[in-house]
């Protein structure tokens, strides 16, 4: 090559290179060449040194130069290219940059390439890097997105459904569409989740007015906005489309909301503006409505008759038309109150169209807005000319009742008042100063109470307390004191009403003198009565005991007689009479007592269905064959805490008193049952709630009135014939019952029969087997040196028990009174057993000095004999542990087995 060919290559060179310089530096991209491992700038154009701030990074790092880069990952992707000698891609990279030291950081997004430059060798020397800032770019595309978001959030979370749907025609005429997409609300208010089916899939008997709708929507652009039921979803759709999109494409946006239940309220408020408007067409009531500006806006059928004109004339007009400039003027203010918010009703003459008389109840009744502000009034108008006229005649009727009750109020001979709370008359009539010979003024200045008997005041301020709850009170009785200082009984009959005391008073002060003059005569009677009883029955007593004793000495003197002759073999015929004769004494004893209610019990757990049982037989003979008996035993029966004996004695009074209420013949029937009274029960019985048995005697009878049924536990009442009873057997049965905890009630009905009920309390426990009699020689004999005291002022009974002990092999010391008793008692003798009578002379009875030996003998036992103890004596038949008590007269066998038995007690 010449030198003239070799100078012009290097111009072009020269300039080839200029242009690529040029080139290089006018890129739009950034672009910069890094040395090394350490990434050294080796040279970066004008787009790269604006992108950094114009920092004079050439010859120095990454690092040095762009600090801010350092932790960003960008430093470690360099390192990485260096290594591996693969090129690098990124598309919007962010890189915090701070193109001022000490500036803000500026954030940008970053589109580049790290490509790895090799040398001669192929070996990495540096890295071309080369990109393009896409800040804007990022940033316009994040903003279409979190628009979408936000498009997306608002379609899927509206209550309106909505869908865009895409048309399908044959020519001009839609046959079909699809739910391109559809937003949640479609699917709840259509109840079908159909996005991207077509119409004739899911619905194919849809209407035509659909198609022929959205049909017309996407053709000619023009929105449309109806409201349609659709038959295949029984929904009312509130509907509004516009077309969207190319209108090649045929699409169109649809909204709709589900309005059923409003179509439904619309409806049932045109059928109840219907039955409204039948209604108040058939009502006999003018009716309408006028607004604010006086013009009728509703009228009903009753204005042909009222004002002669038909109700669809009258919707429109204005009232000043209607009525006239005179009934208007008379109406005017009327109406300017009803319009100011006040209701209004007043009366005027409004003829009939004959022209007979009318009177007219005409009312007002102002309506309000949404705002509060009056927008009109509702008129009634009613024919009130009976009313008017009833109202007058009764006017007339009251003042005629009036001047009667002024004349009843002036001449009655009945006390009448008005009073108030406040304790004072109010009103009184005429009879209070007759009565009481207080003026009506002197009774008007005090309080009411001031009049009252002291004794009186509490009951009086008790029937005002009444009063004060609305409580009518009636025959009220207390008394009201003269001027003269005297007291008259007043009977009341008082009423509150309207804050006052409406009284009616009578003076019973009379009634209440013969009441009590009758009582005292009734109580002489009834006193004379028992007197006659009295002596009946002592008369009766004293030949019974008569033939008791005669039987018992006439056995005694036999006896004697039989001894002296030596003619032993009829003792034992003698002292069984004798014997029986006492017994029954001692039988007739024990019925005087319970009639006294003083017998002493001998209560023990007791089986009633087996003592019911055992008697069957003897009330089966007393009763005799013309009465049929019954026996009706509850299984599982309860034992009861009782003296048998007396349980047997009232069964058998219960079943003769039933047998005479039947002389012809009847039933009789014994039923025991378990009873559980309640509170409510314990005072209908006047009883503690708790468990009882009943033992019951029904008769099939007479029967009782209830006045009869009042008197029969008391003592000589009876209905018997005179000579045929004493009143003394239900007297008893009372007296037991009472006596053992329980009660005794009577139910009976005239010609029907009566029952008795004995109710005695449940014994927590087992009944006690029977007793085993045993002969006086059978009893076992006392243990070594057992001592027995024996108390009683009676010297025969000491004497006959100290045998009977000494019998038994028991040392037996006697004392006469209870001072003695107590020496004894006190001493340091042997004392296994006390016998003592309970009435004693020395000062204390037997039980007083009982107790009194048990302060230094703390386990002595105790056995009273008694033929007569107060029931507080004894513990109303109860006994503490450790006593027992045998009533007199007594068999002596009965005697040592209860002797012996207490000693035996542990």
């Amino acid at each position: 090559m010449s030198r003239e060919q070799l100078e012009a290559e290097v111009r072009r060179l020269r300039g080839h290179s200029a242009s690529l310089a040029q080139m290089f530096e006018q890129a739009p991209s950034f672009i910069a060449l890094l040395g090394g491992p350490e990434h050294r700038f080796i040279l970066t154009n004008a787009a790269y040194q604006r992108a950094v701030g114009g920092r004079e990074v050439v010859g120095r790092t990454v690092a040095e130069a762009l600090p801010e880069v350092v932790g960003q990952g960008y430093v470690e992707l360099l390192d990485g290219v260096f290594r591996s000698g693969e090129p690098h891609t990124a598309a919007g990279a962010r890189l915090d940059l701070r193109p001022v030291p000490g500036g803000p950081v500026t954030e940008r997004y970053l589109d580049f390439v790290y490509q790895p430059v090799a040398d001669a060798d192929g070996r990495v020397s540096g890295i071309f890097v080369e990109g393009h800032d896409v800040t804007e770019r990022t940033r316009a595309e994040a903003a279409l997105r979190e628009n979408e978001a936000r498009y997306r959030t608002l379609f899927e979370s509206i209550e309106v459904g909505f869908c865009i749907i895409e048309m399908r025609f044959e020519g001009d005429r839609a046959v079909d569409y699809r739910i391109v997409e559809a937003n949640p609300a479609f699917v709840r208010q259509t109840g079908a989740d159909v996005a991207g089916r077509w119409v004739s899939e899911f619905a194919p008997n849809l209407e035509r007015h659909w198609f022929d709708t959205y049909g017309r929507v996407a053709l000619t652009g023009v929105p449309a906005h109806f409201e349609h039921y659709a038959d295949v979803f029984g929904r009312w759709f509130d509907v509004r489309a516009l077309r969207t999109g190319e209108p090649t494409a045929k699409r169109v946006a649809v909204f709709f909301s589900d309005i059923t239940e409003r179509r439904e309220v619309e409806r049932r408020a045109e059928a109840g503006e219907r039955d409204l408007r039948l209604i108040a067409d058939a009502l006999p009531v003018l009716i309408a409505f006028i607004g604010a500006d006086h013009v009728y806006r509703f009228a009903n059928e009753a204005y042909d008759d009222w004002f002669f004109v038909p109700a669809g004339q009258i919707v429109g007009r204005d009232v000043r038309e209607l009525l006239g400039p005179d009934a208007y003027a008379a109406r005017r203010p009327f109406i300017d109150r009803a319009l100011g918010g006040e209701p209004v009703t007043f009366e005027m003459d409004w003829p009939h169209r004959d022209g007979r008389h009318r009177v007219a109840e005409i009312r007002y009744l102002p309506r309000r807005d949404a705002g509060g502000r009056v927008d009109g009034f509702h008129v009634f108008v009613q024919d009130v000319t009976v009313r008017v006229q009833t109202e007058a005649d009764l006017a007339r009727q009251v003042a005629a009742r009036t001047a009667e009750r002024d004349q009843i109020w002036q001449a009655s001979s009945d006390l009448l008042c008005v009073a108030n709370f406040e304790g004072y008359f109010v009103s009184l009539n005429p009879a209070w100063p007759r009565t009481l010979g207080w003026t009506d003024a002197e009774m008007k200045a005090r309080p009411f109470l001031d009049f009252v008997h002291p004794d009186d005041v509490a009951s009086t301020v008790a029937a005002a307390g009444g009063l004060s709850r609305g409580e009518a009170q009636l025959t009220f009785e207390n008394r009201y004191r003269r001027k003269d200082g005297s007291y008259v009984w007043l009977s009341w009959n008082a009423v509150p009403r309207d804050g006052l005391i409406y009284s009616s008073v009578r003076d019973v002060t009379e009634i209440k003198q013969q009441a009590e003059a009758l009582a005292k005569t009734e109580e002489a009677l009834r006193q004379s009565q028992k007197m006659e009883a009295v002596g009946q029955l002592t008369g009766g007593l004293a030949h019974d005991f008569n033939n008791l004793l005669a039987g018992i000495s006439g056995s005694l003197e036999l006896m004697q007689t039989r001894m002296s002759q030596g003619r032993m073999g009829d003792l034992d015929r003698y002292m069984s009479v004798a014997q029986g004769a006492a017994r029954r004494a001692a039988a007739l004893t024990h019925r005087l007592l319970a009639f006294s209610r003083r017998q002493t019990l001998d209560p023990k757990p007791t089986n009633v269905n087996r003592l019911v049982k055992d008697m069957e037989e003897l009330v089966r003979r007393t009763v005799g064959p013309s009465v049929h008996l019954e026996v009706v035993g509850l299984a599982g029966l309860w034992p009861a805490l009782i003296d048998a004996g007396q349980l047997e004695n009232a069964l058998l009074n219960l079943c003769i008193n039933a047998r005479d209420a039947m002389p012809d013949g009847g039933r009789i029937t014994i039923e025991t049952a378990n009873r559980w009274i309640d509170e409510a029960g314990g005072r209908q019985h006047d009883l503690p709630p708790g468990q009882y048995l009943s033992v019951c005697v029904t008769d099939t009878g007479t029967g009782m009135a209830p006045d009869i049924v009042d008197k029969v536990f008391e003592p000589f009442f009876t209905t018997k014939p005179t000579g045929e009873g004493t009143g003394l057997g239900l007297s008893m049965v009372y007296g037991f019952a009472r006596q053992s905890g329980g009660q005794v009630r009577i139910y009976s009905e005239v010609g029907e029969g009566t029952t008795v009920c004995l109710y005695l309390p449940r014994h927590y426990g087992e009944a006690d087997e029977d007793e085993v009699a045993r002969r006086l020689a059978e009893v076992e004999q006392a243990g070594q040196g057992e001592t027995v005291l024996i108390v009683d002022d009676e010297p025969s009974v000491r004497m006959l028990v100290t045998e009977v002990l000494e019998d038994l092999g028991y040392t037996a010391i006697e004392a006469a009174d209870s001072v003695a008793g107590l020496k004894v008692l006190q001493s340091d003798v042997r004392i296994d057993l006390l016998v003592t009578d309970v009435g004693l002379p020395g000062g204390m009875n037997g039980r007083q000095m009982a107790d009194a030996g048990r302060e230094r003998r703390p386990d002595l036992k105790v056995l009273f004999i008694t033929g007569y103890a107060e029931n507080a004596v004894l513990g109303n038949g109860y006994l503490r542990p450790g006593m027992q008590v045998l009533t007199k007269p007594f068999v002596l066998e009965t005697l040592a087995t209860r002797i012996k038995d207490l000693i035996a007690e542990a």
